[in-house]
């Protein structure tokens, strides 16, 4: 299992719609977060800025993103909701949400 921790701003305004449309996620894209071997996956907020948790269990992570990504109901949900973020000016080439370096972890 790896663990990974990102980060993306919000847009001004959007908070309450972000929240209403995770407090209702469609079953098809947790289904397919799921089929992407994602779990203990977590999404904070504080002062604009989101940060999300995941644990990563399967063997090819690049693979199952992918597949993610071409997922039909993944694609429209990514519609609605990559217009409310606000990518950080200092991610890295390719990504949206940017990773962030883990440095402390205690079990």
């Amino acid at each position: 299992m790896k663990r990974f921790g990102q980060v993306i701003r919000l847009k001004p305004g959007v908070l309450e719609s972000y929240k209403s449309y995770h407090a209702a996620i469609w079953p098809e894209v947790a289904k397919t977060i799921s089929a992407c071997n994602i779990k203990n996956y977590s999404i904070y907020h504080k002062d604009g800025v989101l940060y999300a948790y995941m644990e990563y269990h399967g063997s090819n992570f690049d693979s199952d993103m992918a597949k993610m990504g071409e997922d039909p109901k993944t694609q429209e949900w990514w519609a609605i909701m990559k217009p409310m973020q606000d990518p950080i000016p200092t991610r890295s080439a390719g990504e949206w949400w940017a990773d962030m370096e883990e440095v402390f972890h205690q079990d």
